[in-house]
């Protein structure tokens, strides 16, 4: 691929990107696309054939990107409870960047769930580090006998709802005041990681007391 040529990809990518976002999947037209990158129709076509080719192209654009980060607090060397706060915060951070991610991977998993896994594999997310020092707290007496698994799903889940869930949580609990709700996410940082802090950690008072 020439210069002119990645230009004018990236050039889409960064306009499907903007339109995904603003009006999801289903509600993105192609014309919409190229209006935003400044093409006619054709040209978008030449480049990408199809809408849900395009969207597929700007989620891996977006997860490429995405999980470097995702690898680094996972694997990096904090103690647990300043890694999940590390964790939720970035995640968060991520996800306000590229909302589209959640709803994107729900779209697929009912349509070509093996594309997901294809794309998920192919990065090279390995949880093995992380699930290695969950196993060190248990030991430790630091954290519940909690299945290392389980708390990485507790954490994605608690992060991800709420982009997954905006437009009801927008619509019920903020009268559709986006102001309000990306303030209610910076907020949800320390809530969420404080709740799953709470939901692990032992008290040493109760191992004083067991004893």
């Amino acid at each position: 691929m020439n210069k002119q040529d990645t230009t004018t990809e990236s050039t889409i990518l960064d306009a499907a990107r903007r339109v995904f976002i603003a009006k999801g999947f289903e509600g993105a037209r192609m014309q919409e696309i190229a209006n935003e990158a400044g093409i006619n129709k054709a040209l978008l076509h030449y480049y990408f054939r199809s809408k849900d080719k395009l969207f597929e192209a700007v989620f891996v654009d977006a997860f490429v990107q995405f999980v470097p980060g995702l690898l680094i607090t996972l694997n990096n060397p904090l103690p647990l409870f300043e890694k999940i706060p590390y964790f939720v915060s970035h995640y968060i951070d991520a996800l306000s960047t590229n909302p589209f991610i959640p709803g994107f991977i729900l779209h697929e998993l009912g349509n070509n769930p093996g594309r997901v896994a294809k794309i998920i594999r192919s990065s090279g997310l390995n949880p093995g580090q992380f699930l290695e020092q969950v196993e060190t707290e248990k030991r430790a007496g630091t954290i519940r006998d909690i299945d290392g698994r389980q708390l990485i799903v507790n954490m994605l889940a608690l992060c991800i709802f709420p982009f997954v869930g905006k437009p009801i949580l927008k619509a019920v609990m903020f009268s559709g005041n986006e102001e309000e709700f990306n303030r209610f996410l910076s907020t949800r940082k320390k809530e969420a990681a404080d709740f799953i802090i709470n939901a692990i950690k032992i008290d040493q008072n109760e191992n004083i007391s067991e004893a």
